[in-house]
Formats: structure tokens, C-alpha cells, sequence
């Protein structure tokens, strides 16, 4: 059953980057959440095979990244700085790859600190691996028990946070989106990917409890961006990737119900909703994050942010210099104008996020589900929802509900030819049932089972 029965952030004037009502600090000092912004350096390798011969290669690779964008750093007087660290499928599978990786940013830390008296913190993000057999396996096998141990050595190695994208239901979610179906949107979210976020984030949360780090967050990238990005190849409507925002919220709320703490992990644009019930810190990624992805979000995605990302980024040589060190840049400076507005008062402050709010939230309904107004609409209705299927369900309808208010009202631009799908949405909304059991024996019956094992989300 749900665990947070009210918001945290009940009006939309408090639901603004830097300032979270439970902030964590780490080891190095940083408060996040805490009345500043920071930047969080995201980073991935060049085109290389991941094999054991090529590891030399690769760990210089990661040795280059860490110190050149820490010493960028200190010559930009950074008050503090994260890193985040996705593994490859192979150094998840090979645990100890990941760990050898993950001490060379962490050696890269404390050289800086040592060196230039710069804060900083390492996010882990392991990738979640347990899609590369089919159907897959969720709770158990290699794939399963080379993840843990990559979390664990991670963890003891002291990495500050660990963060999973993990994929839970996409068996199902992936074909709902191609067929624009709404109900399975929500089995495959509210349904197994609920059940999967329990299973899985009960094991993290025992793993940093155990080694006295944090638990971080989950991000819904694999459903609700990937719903963005077919939009934006006008492969399905706007609206309804629009709709299904909001659903993973629902979701990835699990991750905190289970003990996470934040900072939320970057390319979950549902953080600000995660925010607003939670009260816990976010990281977010928008026009930065253009190395990786296009979206229709840029600016409002740093309206709620604690802290500011970009996304994997290669590291390859531009003309500024190596990608990451340049794509650090950028971040910090977005990060010293937001910290700069916070000096000035939280009217000035405001005054800021309004802008970044405004300059995207007309122009596609993606962006307008994420006003701090609309976000704090759909934070009520989770929190109301008696269960996560009834929650899916009715944010859903309210995503609906205030697109059409939004477009009656001029204040959202929706394509002619999108706005019946509001009403095909809903439609198929309002006959699902109130009951959870009777929704699951009727996607059971429509749904593609040879895709995924029942059993692995607790169904028969």
C-alpha cells in the first residue's frame, strides 16, 4: 500500500530549485537541497568494446573524465560537485569491473579535494541488467546477483548514492506505447513495475542501510522518456506521452517508499511530482541532456532542480576540449545563475523559475504537465489514491483534465489532430474497474505473456 498520505509541498510557490523540505548532506559537506544548486556530471565512454582486453583503455578513459572536469572545477570556484557513474551492461556483469571503476572516480574525488579543497560526490548507478535474457529473469540468476554485488561493492567502496534506471514491466509498457493503450500503460507501470520497485528497492535500501550510504532514486527513463522520444518523432501523439508523465510517478515513488532519500536521478522527469509528495531532493537534466536526447523540456526541467545534469555525454574531443569537461561547464554556470537568484531572495528566485517555467510550458503538453501548479495537482491525487493501481488510474484522468482546461484556455498548444486522443484517453479510462484483481485478469488475457514471467511479478 501506498506509504505518503499527504504532500510535502502543498503550494506550488515552494516547489523551486534548491530547496527541498529534507535535504541530505554528504560526506564532503554538500547539502543538497539545502538552498543550493548543484551540478552533476554525467559520462560514458567513446565507441570501445567492453572486454576484458580493452580495460586498460577504458579505465583511462574514466581516470581522463574525473580529473579533467574536477580540476575545471576548481578553476570555476564549483562549491561542490557530483558525479554520476551508469555502468555498461558488461562491468554490471562483471562486478568488478564496475568496482575498479568506481574506486577510479572515487581516488579522482579525493585527489581533487586534496588538491583544490573541492567537495564533491559520486552517484552509482548501476545498469540494470536483468532485461538482456528473454523474457527476463527479475529476481533471481546472474544477471540479478552481479547486479547486487556491483550496488555492494559500490557501496563499500563509499560511493555517496546509488541509483538504478530499472525496467521492471517495459515487457509490457514498450508495446503500449507503440498502440497508444492507456490501460496497459498502467498494468505495466502501476502494476509490475510497482511490484518489481518493491522486490528491487528493498534490496538497495539494505544495501546502503548496511554500508551507511543513500539510497538515491529510480527513474521511469525507459517508459516515460521513451514515450518523449517517440513523440518527438511524431511516431505517437504529444498528448499522450503527456498523459503518461504523471503514471510513472506513480512508480518511481515506490523507490521512496521503500526508504530512498534522494537526490532523485536525473532523467526521471517525474522528480518534480517525486518532490512535491516526497519532499526529498531532485536532480534534473533538460536542454544539457541534448548530447543524449531531444525534448520539448529544457527549460522547466530546472524549475524544481537541486541538482542541475546533463546526461551521458562521450568522451570525445571538441574544440573546447574533451566532451565531459565541457559539458561540466555548462552545467555550472546554469547552476551559479540559479545560485545567484537564491542570494537574491526567494522573489527573485521565483522570479527565475517563472521564466523557465513560461518559456516551455505553452509550447507542448509534455512541458505543461510539469508547471509547478500542475505538478502539485497531480501529487494530491497519488497521495489520495487508496492503492498504486487507483493512483495510476486517476492521474491519469487528471492529466486529462487539466490538458483540456490548459487547451481551452489557450495556455497549452495542442495539435488539431492530437486533441481527440484526449477523449479516446479518457474513454478508455473510465471503463477500467475499481477493483486491482479484476483489472489484472483482464490485461492478463490481452497482453502478450510470452514476453514476460508472471511469477516474477507475483501474477498468476
Amino acid at each position: 500500500m501506498p506509504v505518503f498520505k499527504k504532500v510535502a509541498i502543498n503550494n506550488a510557490d515552494d516547489l523551486i530549485f534548491g530547496h527541498a523540505p529534507k535535504p541530505v548532506t554528504t560526506k564532503s559537506g554538500m547539502k543538497i537541497g539545502g538552498g543550493r544548486v548543484y551540478p552533476e556530471l554525467n559520462f560514458t565512454l567513446p565507441p570501445i568494446e567492453v572486454i576484458e582486453e580493452n580495460l586498460g583503455t577504458i579505465q583511462r578513459h574514466y581516470r581522463e573524465i574525473v580529473t579533467s572536469a574536477l580540476k575545471r572545477a576548481s578553476q570555476l570556484d564549483s562549491q561542490g560537485v557530483m558525479l554520476e557513474f551508469e555502468t555498461l551492461p558488461p562491468m554490471t556483469y562483471n562486478p568488478q569491473w564496475g568496482a575498479d571503476l568506481c574506486k577510479i572516480l572515487l581516488d579522482g574525488i579525493a585527489d581533487a579535494n586534496a588538491q583544490y579543497g573541492l567537495k564533491a560526490a559520486l552517484r552509482m548507478t548501476p545498469n540494470d541488467n536483468r532485461e538482456m535474457v528473454r523474457p527476463p529473469v527479475m529476481r533471481s540468476g546472474a544477471y540479478w546477483d552481479n547486479m547486487l554485488k556491483t550496488f555492494d561493492a559500490s557501496a563499500e567502496l563509499g560511493a555517496d548514492f546509488l541509483s538504478i534506471e530499472s525496467v521492471g514491466g517495459k515487457e509490457v509498457h514498450d508495446d503500449a506505447l507503440t498502440m497508444c493503450d492507456i490501460q496497459q500503460v498502467i498494468f505495466g507501470l502501476c502494476v509490475m513495475g510497482v511490484r518489481d520497485m518493491k522486490f528491487l528497492w528493498d534490496h538497495i535500501v539494505e544495501i546502503a542501510e548496511r554500508h551507511d550510504v543513500y539510497a538515491a532514486g529510480d527513474t521511469a527513463c525507459g517508459f516515460g522518456n521513451t514515450a518523449m522520444v517517440l513523440a518527438e518523432q511524431n511516431m505517437i501523439p504529444h498528448v499522450f506521452a503527456a498523459v503518461v508523465r504523471p503514471i510513472t510517478a506513480v512508480r518511481s515513488l515506490v523507490a521512496y517508499e521503500c526508504g530512498a532519500v534522494g537526490p532523485g536521478k536525473d532523467c526521471a522527469y517525474e522528480n518534480p511530482i517525486l518532490k512535491a509528495i516526497t519532499g526529498s531532493p531532485m536532480s534534473m537534466e533538460g536542454k544539457t541532456a541534448a548530447c543524449a536526447h531531444l525534448s520539448p523540456l529544457g527549460n522547466i526541467a530546472a524549475a524544481p532542480c537541486d541538482v542541475w545534469s546533463n546526461e551521458s555525454v562521450q568522451n570525445i574531443r571538441l574544440l573546447g576540449g574533451m566532451a565531459p569537461t565541457c559539458y561540466y561547464e555548462q552545467l555550472e554556470y546554469d547552476c551559479r545563475l540559479m545560485n545567484r537568484a537564491i542570494e537574491d531572495g526567494m522573489d527573485a528566485a521565483r522570479t527565475l523559475r517563472n521564466w523557465m517555467v513560461d518559456s516551455d510550458a505553452a509550447l507542448d503538453p509534455q512541458a505543461y504537465v510539469l508547471t509547478p501548479q500542475n505538478v502539485i495537482r497531480f501529487a494530491r491525487t497519488i497521495v489520495d489514491a487508496p492503492s498504486h493501481y487507483a493512483a495510476g488510474k486517476a492521474v491519469a484522468l487528471e492529466a486529462v483534465q487539466l490538458l483540456r482546461e490548459g487547451m481551452n484556455d489557450g495556455k497549452v498548444r495542442i495539435a488539431e489532430r492530437e486533441a481527440p486522443y484526449l477523449d479516446l484517453i479518457e474513454a478508455s479510462l473510465t471503463t477500467m474497474p475499481d477493483d486491482e484483481d479484476a483489472f489484472i485478469g483482464t490485461m492478463m488475457a490481452m497482453v502478450n505473456t510470452d514476453k514476460f514471467v508472471p511469477a516474477e511479478y507475483d501474477l498468476a
